[in-house]
């Protein structure tokens, strides 16, 4: 039985090496047919961009599973950065340019008739920062992948993100971002690894086995941190690093043993 790689393969040239017009053609009409469920006369814009972007983050897939299984045989020490915002701008364009293949993957989308640029425009801009913080943040993971120094990024997922602003009759208005409205192509959900989060709720003493006085801390409520994965591509190597993004769920949809009194509602 063959043993499964636990290191990167050697810098051996950018994807760019290997990726033509026709197998980036093939790809983005599997993931619009697979992946979406549509076929072209069907499809939207939105549809176009997912398609194309799932078909981006298939070929970053390789560069970032090497990279974590390079750091885990290598047991490399890892940078943990934190931050309450990543301002990451849209995705799809960076990721391409970081690959290599920019040039490469507009050829081919425009060779279908396709508007590459409006492809591009269709994608949300992710609602995880706001401004200076987030920026500054974002530079950060980039610039440490790019370096090729091991890191792990940890935000927070919001669901509506930051905020849109319109102005109204010449004032500010503030809409929700509903950012994941279409979901994200550049995450991967990992359930296996949520954690509880304990809030609230109060200490009690107790006497353990060997009659030793103790205090445990009661929670009031416990919610479900459920981590998303996102690549962060080094600019033109071998390098992608994580972004794991948490969000809040709950434990339990509803609560089964909590009977409705219908005298209320009635």
């Amino acid at each position: 039985m063959n043993e499964i790689a636990t290191t990167a393969a050697p810098y051996d040239g950018l994807v760019e090496d290997r990726v033509d017009c026709d197998a980036i053609q093939k790809a983005f009409l599997e993931k619009l047919f697979y992946v979406q469920g549509k076929f072209p006369k069907l499809a939207t814009l939105k549809d176009y961009y997912l398609a194309l972007a799932y078909t981006v983050r298939d070929l970053m897939l390789r560069r970032w599973v090497s990279t974590a299984a390079t750091y885990t045989a290598t047991r490399a020490r890892t940078v943990a950065y934190f931050s309450a915002e990543y301002l990451l701008g849209p995705q799809l364009g960076n990721n391409l340019i970081n690959l290599g293949i920019y040039d490469q993957v507009k050829h081919a989308i425009e060779d279908l008739g396709l508007d590459f640029d409006r492809l591009l425009a269709e994608e949300p801009e992710p609602g995880l920062g706001n401004g200076g913080l987030g920026r500054l943040a974002a530079c950060f993971i980039d610039s440490l992948a790019t370096l090729e120094i091991p890191t792990l990024a940890y935000g927070i997922r919001y669901e509506f993100g930051i905020f849109q602003q319109e102005i109204v009759d010449g004032w500010q208005v503030e809409r929700t971002d509903k950012w994941l409205t279409f979901g994200n192509p550049w995450e991967i959900a990992r359930p296996e690894w949520a954690a509880a989060v304990k809030l609230g709720g109060h200490t009690e003493r107790y006497v353990d086995d060997l009659g030793r006085t103790r205090v445990r801390w009661v929670a009031d409520t416990i919610v479900n941190g459920v981590p998303y994965d996102m690549p962060i591509l080094g600019y033109r190597n071998n390098t992608a690093n994580t972004l794991r993004l948490w969000q809040a769920q709950a434990p339990e949809s509803f609560d089964l043993e909590v009977a409705p009194d219908f005298r209320t509602v009635l």
